[in-house]
């Protein structure tokens, strides 16, 4: 199965603009060759003209050449943008301490106004992080941004492509395994709708929710999993428009057997596609131990629960590595 090239297609039809802000890296220019070759986005690169014309011409791309029309090339600080961008944020940040000309500085660093381009609706969302560490993408971003109104918590989920499993590929979402280490039952209550909202964007099917524990259905008790059983409350309260159940552990979740001995009343158990960890630990070590050791693809991490998509990198990513996340990022655009 090659989901990636599916999604491509997806997102060919959903269209967009992708900001890159961070012109000189080499991997950031190439990506935006890419994205403009393949015709599924316009593209936005943050940084001087000049400059980045000529860093291209060494990469032996020439973005004056009519089959790059799709990238603009925009200097943050000679945009018209600017003063608008600045005063946006002024109000938003002046009670905790930010004065006028300080907001006019930070909105001259390109991750700022790049999450300020998304905000404000000129562009689809912004990747960053090749040349930024996460703690500055994800600041740029809650700073500029902000969460998911209705949620308090921003997080991750990765895509995981399971070959072969009972007899077929599936796809199922982990969550959180990279941002958040020890959630609340709110918390765990918010990563289960981001997640659910994550996959209709980018999977395009209903996700069925499996809050998961070392419990199924009051079958241990214990302060962790009351959390689990918590955060299922939350979900009931808020009155959620996707399938959940929980609490489940990961046999009951999935296998269709198991579940009808463990929880034959439940809408989710044994079809569960995608699976909540009710912390870090367990979510980074699941989807590690699926990766190496069922072979799966993992597709991540998605940062998600913001309000506007803005999707962290590795530094150590590759030029196909932005691409598709660039991908990822026009398809949670969709409202």
């Amino acid at each position: 199965m090659n989901i990636l090239d599916t999604l491509k297609d997806r997102a060919k039809k959903v269209g967009g603009t992708i900001v890159l802000p961070e012109t000189g890296d080499s991997r950031t220019l190439k990506a935006a060759a890419l994205i403009a070759g393949e015709g599924f986005a316009k593209v936005i690169l943050l940084g001087d003209h000049t400059h980045v014309i000529a860093e291209a011409k060494k990469l032996g791309l020439d973005f004056n050449d009519t089959k790059y029309s799709s990238i603009r090339i925009i200097n943050p600080q000679e945009s018209p943008d600017l003063p608008r961008f600045a005063e946006y944020f002024y109000n938003r940040r002046k009670e905790k301490g930010v004065n006028e000309a300080q907001a006019l500085d930070t909105m001259k660093n390109p991750l700022y106004f790049g999450a300020c381009m998304v905000k404000h609706g000129l562009a689809s969302g912004m990747v960053a992080g090749a040349a930024n560490t996460t703690a500055d993408v994800l600041k740029a971003a809650l700073q500029v941004v902000g969460v998911l109104p209705g949620l308090k918590t921003v997080s991750s989920t990765f895509i995981m492509v399971v070959p072969d499993f009972m007899g077929e590929d599936k796809v199922f979402l982990f969550a959180d395994c990279a941002v958040v280490p020890n959630p609340t039952a709110e918390q765990l209550a918010d990563i289960a709708s981001s997640t659910a909202f994550t996959r209709r964007a980018i999977i395009g099917d209903e996700p069925k929710v499996a809050l998961l524990s070392f419990s199924t259905m009051g079958s241990a008790s214990h302060e962790l999993v009351e959390k689990v059983t918590q955060a299922k409350a939350i979900l009931d309260a808020r009155k959620v428009d996707f399938a959940y159940d929980g609490e489940l552990q990961l046999d009951a979740a999935i296998v269709p057997s198991i579940a009808k001995s463990k929880a034959p009343n439940s809408s989710v158990a044994g079809e569960a596609n995608t699976l909540i960890f009710p912390d870090l630990q367990a979510g980074n070590i699941g989807y590690k131990l699926v990766q190496r050791m069922a072979k799966a693809e993992a597709i991540g991490p998605i940062i998600q629960g913001l309000a506007e998509p803005v999707c962290d990198l590795s530094r150590g990513c590759s030029v196909e590595d932005i691409v598709n996340t660039a991908v990822l990022v026009l398809l949670m655009s969709q409202k």
